[in-house]
């Protein structure tokens, strides 16, 4: 009877299989997928309550090493809503009502890249928080994914106050300066509790690129662009377009 004998090379079969290289990978990337989930889920609870104290933007930042890192953390409360209506009008119309993402936005961007051009504001500002938070700056597809992620955790866990709340936090105002407080003080050698409507208009007109963008005295496209935002600035309030923020 062969048969018998078999059985113990098919169990030392299985046994080299469950042991075999493909098999000790798939459980260790399992393991390191499970371990980011719980460590980001740690991260948007503790930034729930918590501020930020610093992010990977800031590290990298070569004018942060030459002059010094300049921020200062301030509650909503003290922020000017002229500043929430100014970035809500240039950033994203649609922060109220959008779940994260803009699907109409990220249809023009795609439909930009596949002819080769370039528009601006693809991403949403609960994207541009989650990736200033909890990444770095520059593209790629990876890095894309990640912030998908940890944009639905801080919109299911932070809400839009929150959210607002960090990304005038945290956001580049200017060289090796971050956040709405460090920002005003800069420019305006006030605090950002008192900003004037050209003021917020002339920040939020700089903030895609504040290193090159003027905020005192703009010119070219900042100072058109400022002007824009400012008479954008009406319809958000009226329109209730920051209405998530201060309901």
């Amino acid at each position: 009877m062969p048969r018998p004998a078999i059985l113990p090379a098919i169990r030392t079969g299985f046994a080299n299989l469950r042991q075999s290289p493909g098999r000790t990978l798939l459980r260790w990337l399992v393991k390191a997928i499970l371990a980011f989930v719980l460590i980001s889920l740690a991260l948007v609870l503790l930034f729930k309550w918590v501020p930020v104290p610093i992010t990977a933007t800031m590290v990298l930042d070569v004018k942060v090493w030459e002059n010094g890192l300049s921020k200062d953390w301030e509650p909503l409360e003290r922020i000017d809503r002229n500043l929430v209506s100014a970035v809500i009008a240039g950033e994203d119309g649609k922060f109220c009502s959008h779940s994260g993402f803009d699907a109409e936005a990220i249809a023009k961007a795609a439909a930009s890249n596949l002819k080769g051009g370039r528009i601006r504001g693809g991403s949403t500002i609960s994207q541009q928080t989650a990736k200033n938070v909890f990444l770095w700056q520059g593209g790629g597809y990876f890095r894309k994914g990640l912030e998908a992620w940890f944009t639905f955790l801080i919109e299911n866990i932070w809400g839009k106050r929150r959210i607002m709340e960090v990304y005038l936090n945290v956001a580049e105002t200017g060289i090796a300066t971050y956040g709405a407080e460090a920002g005003a003080e800069r420019y305006f050698g006030h605090s950002a509790a008192r900003l004037t409507r050209d003021q917020a208009a002339r920040m939020a007109a700089a903030l895609p690129q504040p290193k090159r963008r003027a905020v005192i005295n703009p010119t070219g496209f900042t100072r058109r662009y400022a002007g824009t935002i400012a008479a954008r600035m009406g319809a958000v309030r009226r329109d209730g377009l920051d209405s998530c923020v201060y309901e």
